[in-house]
């Protein structure tokens, strides 16, 4: 499976496009000064993947919060919460898969490695039934990352550090895939550079970061000169999510900005010094307050009405995310659309032996390449609803199927999906589904599981297990009144 956004072209006018699927197992890593575009690429990044997976971005600088505008991201006000209010957002995040820019520039450097390594080591721990996928963006790596000690504290610069390595080398377990953008690869600390796959490398002047690019693009030493060459908003790109060799790209338009916009040339006054000295040095001795007085920005909101908006995430699609409007779909339909991509995935091969995790990453994913957020359908939900998908449960709502439910109730998720065959296969006067097929839908090769799978149905009174005389099984389900056809033996 891929999920492949157009982040540009190539010199040929070509797209270029980046596999979000493939990211989400392999990082990236984009380097350019100043002014090469680092911020432009990963703005088209998170607008192009928005309705495909969660992303959570780390912004030193508060470039990012207008995603929230147009997408529907929850801004967090890092200068806001106190270490235990952020700990608790960051685990709802993970719990409710919301889309978030964590500001930090309201607050100083150090202070801003703290508010980041917090943030993300509470994503990184959460609990493994939330490790859904999202991408982890972090802007200025360098100064979360730095490879060399500067004027911040050594407790505050291991305590980032340790934050960056874990999201990096560990987290792709948990689902979490970073994205990593610095001016100089000399200032990132190696383990957290060393870890990404995939490569975008702008625009760079000095020698030692046109050398490292260059090796990390699989260049030769000479032809690290075309790095320096490079346009704003230009790239070698390179990495199994991207292309197998060095591809030069230039990324395309976005539909959001920075709320602060560089301004063209102005030239000074033209008032003459006299004029100039008496305004600057008007009523000095005035202690009055601010000669000009801006207003209060807006307060951040509590850290407990934060929470209930991100727990308010709806299941909604997302189909005219372009225009950036909300579109209201009947449950109805979104339910049908869920049911599709559950009955889609219960089909393939060997879906069953896959890990339950593993298996609501790839619903996340599909349900959001149909730009639907799957914002109420939990991990408890999900196996529950995919068990009937296996089962060819269309409506759960219609008898005999009701019923049927009602019966199983006492099953714990993983041990629905056999019971739901057999009361299939009982419903539709069908055979009784031999071992092989129950060992398949339950997920392992032993066929002396599955009959003690059976005899714990029938201990739990859901199940009577028949065999005639010629060895014929079938199975009955007394409080339904149903009962398989015999199994041939």
């Amino acid at each position: 499976m891929s999920a492949p956004i157009q982040i540009g072209v190539d010199p040929g006018g070509s797209p270029i496009t980046i596999d979000i699927v493939e990211l989400l197992a392999t990082r990236l890593l984009v380097q350019g000064n100043s002014g090469s575009g680092k911020s432009h690429l990963l703005r088209r990044i998170l607008e192009e993947s928005a309705a495909i997976v969660q992303q959570v971005v780390i912004d030193p600088e508060g470039d990012f919060v207008t995603l929230a505008d147009l997408f529907g991201h929850i801004v967090v006000d890092g200068a806001a919460y106190s270490a235990a209010e952020l700990t608790r957002l960051a685990a709802r995040i993970r719990e409710h898969r919301a889309s978030v820019v964590l500001a930090l520039d309201g607050l100083e450097i150090e202070a801003q490695m703290r508010c980041a390594a917090l943030f993300l080591s509470a994503l990184f721990d959460a609990p493994r039934e939330q490790w859904f996928p999202a991408l982890v963006v972090v802007d200025e790596a360098q100064m979360f990352a730095p490879a060399a000690a500067g004027e911040v504290s050594d407790e505050a610069r291991r305590l980032s550090l340790t934050a960056m390595t874990n999201l990096m080398c560990r987290g792709r377990k948990r689902g979490l895939a970073g994205i990593v953008a610095t001016q100089r690869l000399a200032k990132l600390a190696k383990n957290v550079a060393a870890e990404a796959s995939n490569f975008l490398m702008g625009r760079t002047f000095l020698d030692i970061d046109m050398a490292r690019a260059a090796d990390l693009l699989g260049m030769e030493r000479r032809q690290a000169e075309q790095i320096r060459d490079l346009a704003r908003g230009q790239f070698l790109g390179l990495g199994p999510a991207i292309s197998r060799r060095p591809v030069a790209v230039r990324i395309g338009p976005v539909r959001t900005g920075a709320r602060v916009m560089a301004h063209e040339l102005a030239p000074p006054p033209t008032a003459a010094p006299g004029q100039l000295h008496a305004l600057l040095h008007a009523d000095l001795h005035l202690d009055d307050g601010p000669a000009c007085a801006s207003p209060p920005p807006p307060s951040a909101p509590e850290a407990e009405t934060l929470i209930e908006r991100i727990e308010a995430v709806p299941l909604v699609a997302a189909e005219d995310i372009e225009e950036g409007q909300a579109v209201a779909v009947p449950q109805g339909e979104i339910d049908a659309a869920v049911d599709g991509i559950l009955f889609e995935m219960a089909v393939e091969e060997g879906c069953t032996f896959q890990p339950p995790a593993k298996l609501f990453q790839d619903f996340s994913v599909r349900c959001r390449m149909q730009r639907i957020t799957a914002g109420q359908v939990g991990m408890a939900q999900f196996r529950r609803r995919f068990a009937m998908a296996l089962a060819g449960v269309t409506d759960a709502s219609a008898s005999p199927w009701r019923e049927i439910l009602r019966v199983a109730g006492s099953l714990s998720d993983d041990l629905l999906a056999p019971f739901l065959v057999i009361a299939h296969a009982a419903h539709t006067g069908a055979p009784c589904p031999d071992d092989h097929e129950l060992a398949r839908i339950y997920g392992t090769n032993s066929l002396g599981r599955i009959r003690r799978l059976l005899e714990h149905y029938e201990r739990s009174g859901l199940i009577v297990v028949r065999t005639d005389f010629s060895g014929r099984r079938s199975v009955a389900i007394p409080e339904l009144g149903l009962s398989t056809e015999p199994l041939e033996a």
